[in-house]
């Protein structure tokens, strides 16, 4: 019986295999059955690390963006009455000019050497830790100034800090494709826009409550968050390379990483001779009060920030010079309307245009300037790109202070908007537009 019971099921299997064309049913159809689907939904080795890679980029993309963003409220919290500020210490326009541009004269001599620094330790991370040390520093140090003095000084220790933007540029392009380095760079500049909006808005109500010291004190403070917020960020250890007098040569020599940082250099002289230099000032002269400075401040960077926004998603399509040439004209606009502005309501005009076309170029240009640069020397190339264009930014109010002292604010405008369009069209016609992909 058992014989006959047995031969009868395996005669089954064999048959029930043969009627659905595949080979007899296993001795355990259902086990069988069960390692079948785990084999097939169990994920492999490589599927894993793909999921915890993006999750953990994820992560280093959101701890970043928000110590950026922190890193600018303490940076520019102070930034819309900053000018008339230093004016009160002070009747001579050079002299309040020369006290601006110790922000971007410092940020000229230091982010060179940072980035090659950066390069040759292969680390960027402990450069951003001090750098925010310094936002804290200097805040505090021109939040307790008694004169000029002390607000030079402070000054330039925030241009220390700004420094800091070259290992922050590097290491979240490092977060995505290299040939997504315009779009990465448009993100981040739009995260720092917000953050400035942010900042900027609150000033007039700040000094209204506890005067001009209340809002350096509480930049000090946001700079210490954002010292916290960064501190569990990872930062990729790359090779150490030790500094090379020729590749440094070969890299400051390449048209396109040279040309687009010549670029920068142009655009941020026009920006901090006006928008963080004597656009203030004229404001005040035609009745500005100091919310009203801040709200011209913040219209002028939420322009900025849409301009950023929109190179995010037409660069691809209209190519990056055409967008260098539209943001030239735009500030040549905008200034040259500053030489014109007899009321507030003109003033509020030159923001919009300076906005739109700073936040049109900038991103392209810094983009462009590190697109084709080997990894191991982006940190070197930043260093350069954002070293020349603190130079716009040391001689934008420190020339202008003396032009305007010479001869008048309308005067001024009006040399630097023909500067800003002369130049600009000039080398945006230089620019080799290789990219339509950027």
């Amino acid at each position: 019986m058992g014989k006959w019971y047995n031969y009868s099921i395996i005669n089954t299997r064999t048959r029930i295999g043969r009627h659905c064309g595949s080979a007899p049913l296993p001795a355990d159809p259902c086990s069988t059955a069960q390692r079948y689907a785990m084999s097939t939904t169990r994920p492999t080795h490589s599927q894993v690390a793909a999921v915890t890679e993006t999750a953990n980029r994820r992560v280093q993309i959101g701890l970043y963006t928000s110590a950026v963003f922190l890193y600018w409220v303490g940076l520019y919290l102070y930034v819309p009455t900053l000018p008339v500020y230093v004016q009160s210490k002070s009747d001579d326009l050079a002299l309040v000019g020369l006290v601006l541009s110790m922000y971007g004269l410092w940020q000229a001599v230091v982010r060179l050497p940072l980035g090659i620094v950066a390069d040759w330790v292969g680390r960027r991370k402990p450069f951003i830790l001090v750098g925010f040390g310094f936002v804290t520093l200097g805040a505090w140090i021109m939040g307790a100034a008694d004169g000029v003095a002390g607000l030079m000084v402070g000054r330039a220790i925030t241009g220390l800090a700004a420094a800091t933007w070259v290992p922050l540029v590097v290491v979240f392009s490092g977060l995505f494709p290299p040939e997504e380095a315009v779009r990465a760079s448009a993100l981040l500049t739009l995260v720092g826009s917000v953050a400035r909006l942010l900042a900027t808005s609150v000033t007039g109500s700040l000094n209204n409550l506890g005067g001009y010291s209340l809002a350096f004190f509480l930049a000090a403070v946001v700079g210490v968050l954002a010292l916290f917020v960064v501190l569990p960020a990872t930062d990729r250890r790359h090779p150490p390379r030790r500094p090379s007098p020729g590749a440094l040569t070969g890299l400051i020599t390449r048209r396109d990483v040279l040309l687009p940082s010549l670029l920068s250099a142009v655009g941020q002289y026009a920006n901090w001779a006006v928008t963080f230099g004597f656009l203030p000032i004229l404001a005040r002269q035609l009745g500005a009060s100091d919310q009203l400075q801040s709200l011209m401040t913040s219209l002028s960077i939420v322009v900025l920030a849409l301009g950023n926004l929109a190179t995010t998603t037409v660069v691809k399509k209209i190519g990056a010079q055409r967008l260098c040439y539209l943001s030239f004209v735009l500030l040549f606009v905008g200034i040259g309307l500053a030489a014109l502005a007899q009321s507030l309501w003109v003033v509020f005009v030159v923001q919009i245009f300076i906005g739109v076309g700073q936040g049109v170029g900038y991103p392209v240009l810094m983009g462009m300037s590190i697109r084709h640069v080997a990894d191991h020397e982006r940190s070197t190339a930043m260093g350069l790109h954002q070293a020349v264009y603190a130079v716009g930014m040391f001689t934008g109010p420190w020339i202008s202070g003396m032009v305007a002292a010479a001869w008048g604010l309308p005067v001024m405008f009006t040399v630097t908007a023909v500067g800003c369009l002369v130049l600009g069209v000039a080398g945006a016609w230089w620019l080799r537009d290789e990219s339509v992909p950027a």
